[in-house]
């Protein structure tokens, strides 16, 4: 997996959000002026309702609508509710963001170090030179405060108002402030990136087409107890020449899926190992 499959997992994240912001927006937009109190509207003009909603249109710039029924506009508080749902929706995922952005970048010893955020600010007055993730901390610590909000469905609609409003802004703040002041400023930490991969026990998995689930089990078996790479095992017992395992074990094809077939070197002729890691034809794989 790359960093750009990673991130952009992220960006498919939010936009599938967005789209259901725009759908409650909708939703949002109805009103339900002239349904008097109970969505009869008895005594009010016939003309009010859509006097009413020119002039608000025209006042506020919105494309407001009349409900189509007004009774159940009066009493169905159900529109603030999906709203405050994609709200939690966003918050959730932005945490969830935040939490790895604040573990890829761990270390740059003790963690995992694969990505660099930009510095803010000096990260201790003890430890020279620590940098903490402060911008995905604030943005978790915005995020804790919009899933842990409650939305009271009663008469006092403008509590509700209120308190969408509140989790609209911050929910926008910390957006924002996570692009500007973090996400646009981090870099990938190439040689870290290199060495998590070629010391990785699950890059055994890569090598089930070519000599079989029960040797690559004993592979990663083997590289795990005795600190060794994947690679060095595979070379000591002559599994796959050192062709075989560079093909085997490219970085473009751990990435996505591939046709073992469709491999020139994909092991169909005598294997050149010990007998117990046979390999398997490609075909019934």
């Amino acid at each position: 997996m790359t960093l750009g499959q990673e991130f952009s997992t992220y960006a498919v994240m939010l936009k599938e959000d967005m789209s259901r912001l725009t759908e409650a927006a909708v939703l949002i937009r109805e009103i339900n002026l002239g349904a008097t109190a109970i969505g009869t509207g008895i005594t009010a003009h016939p003309e009010y309702a859509q006097t009413a909603l020119k002039s608000l249109n025209r006042i506020t710039g919105i494309e407001l609508v009349t409900a189509p029924n007004l009774v159940e506009a009066t009493q169905d508080c159900g529109a603030f509710v999906h709203v405050s749902s994609v709200l939690k929706r966003i918050a959730v995922k932005l945490s969830k963001i935040c939490n790895d952005l604040r573990l890829l970048s761990s270390g740059p010893r003790a963690g995992f170090g694969e990505i660099n955020l930009p510095p803010m600010q000096a990260g201790s007055s003890l430890m020279p030179g620590k940098v903490n993730p402060v911008i995905p901390e604030v943005v978790n610590q915005i995020t804790f405060a919009a899933q842990g909000g409650q939305l009271q469905l009663n008469a006092f609609e403008p509590v509700i108002a209120s308190a969408l409003f509140r989790s609209f802004k911050h929910l926008t703040s910390g957006y924002l402030t996570l692009g500007e002041k973090c996400v646009n400023g981090i870099t990938a930490n190439h040689d870290r990136l290199g060495q998590n991969i070629e010391q990785s026990i699950a890059l055994a998995t890569a090598l089930n087409p070519y000599i079989g689930y029960k040797a690559s089990t004993s592979v990663a078996a083997e590289a795990h107890a005795k600190g060794r790479t994947i690679r060095q095992v595979v070379l000591r017992r002559q599994l796959l020449t050192e062709a075989q395992l560079e093909e085997a074990l490219r970085h473009e094809a751990l990435i996505s899926p591939r046709a073992c077939a469709a491999s020139p070197d994909c092991i169909k002729t005598p294997h050149v190992g010990p007998r117990d890691a046979a390999p398997v034809d490609c075909e019934s794989t």
